[in-house]
């Protein structure tokens, strides 16, 4: 994933099937972004390795979905996405992104917690919060692209990207593309349209695109 000082949203980004909320019970939706272990990495020309401890984690850098708190029904009605997230590397950002590190690596969490009683501080360690991470959601934040397969990949599947395709109007050479990014999203985003239902009360996660489907191809 790109980091920029200014804040590049994720691609692809996280949207979650939900299930088993209890329908009229009111839900927030946060997600935020752990480091998976504490070490820092490098590309070595095929494959990612340790190269030293790892920065501090920069706490408390957290997205709100902007339709929480909703209803139980309102979030199991349709996927639920979280495009408008964005990453920096600047520690010192006052826009509310999530700040990470470059060559470390995250895995998305998303938290899933009950809106009874509205405060200004919404607990993630609450007694009746649910967490749900996927493993194959892993990622390494860079500022750059190491591999030039990830961008091409990338190119292939960005729908913002098409001034880099070999038939856009802006397309460069593939040299350039091992030192650029090229999978801004920030134009917008949608879901797509779709039902889910489960066991009242009991919420769980029945599917995660279009992160899951990106990651399979690669």
């Amino acid at each position: 994933m790109i980091l920029t000082k200014h804040g590049r949203r994720m691609f692809p980004n996280c949207s979650f099937c939900i299930c088993g909320l209890d329908p009229f019970r009111k839900y927030i939706l946060v997600m935020d972004i752990a480091p998976v272990d504490n070490n820092r990495y490098k590309w070595n020309g095929r494959w990612w390795e340790v190269n030293g401890k790892a920065e501090p984690h920069v706490l408390g850098r957290v997205y709100i979905h902007p339709d929480s708190p909703s209803t139980g029904s309102y979030w199991m009605r349709q996927p639920i996405s979280f495009c408008k997230l964005k990453l920096t590397n600047n520690t010192l950002d006052q826009e509310g992104h999530i700040i990470l590190h470059s060559m470390h690596r995250y895995l998305p969490r998303l938290h899933v917690i009950p809106a009874d009683k509205l405060t200004d501080i919404i607990p993630l360690n609450g007694p009746n919060v649910l967490t749900f991470t996927f493993s194959q959601t892993q990622f390494v934040a860079v500022t750059a692209y190491q591999n030039i397969k990830i961008t091409q990949l990338k190119i292939d599947y960005n729908p913002f990207a098409k001034g880099f395709r070999d038939d856009g109007l802006n397309s460069k050479p593939m040299r350039d593309l091992r030192y650029k990014g090229s999978d801004s999203t920030d134009e917008g985003c949608s879901d797509d349209s779709s039902s889910s239902r489960g066991v009242p009360h009991i919420p769980s996660l029945c599917a995660f695109s279009p992160f899951s489907h990106f990651l399979l191809k690669t």
